[in-house]
């Protein structure tokens, strides 16, 4: 009865892990029209129209490729265009 107690436990263990590890994920999204990217902790539903590129967070652009960083108010949902933030 022990051996499963002990199991109940460490399979409790590794699901609290996984999920604080999940919560903690972030994405970089860029406008490619605009050559802005911002951060994200949350990975929304992006119209394929808006032209939006989403990245997994590290990602760098490549060398002699020219983009800015501009963060959004507050991590509000939304993305850059023309220099606005267009909330969702």
């Amino acid at each position: 009865m022990k051996k499963y107690a002990k199991l109940a436990v460490a399979a409790v263990v590794a699901a609290g892990a996984s999920l604080m590890a999940s919560s903690a994920m972030a994405w970089i999204v860029c406008n490619p029209a605009d050559h802005v990217c911002w951060h994200t902790h949350h990975h929304y539903a992006y119209h394929p129209e808006w032209g939006l590129v989403v990245h997994p967070d590290g990602w760098v652009w490549a060398p002699g490729e020219t983009w800015a960083w501009h963060e959004p108010p507050q991590d509000r949902p939304g993305y850059w265009r023309g220099g606005v933030w267009i909330r969702l």
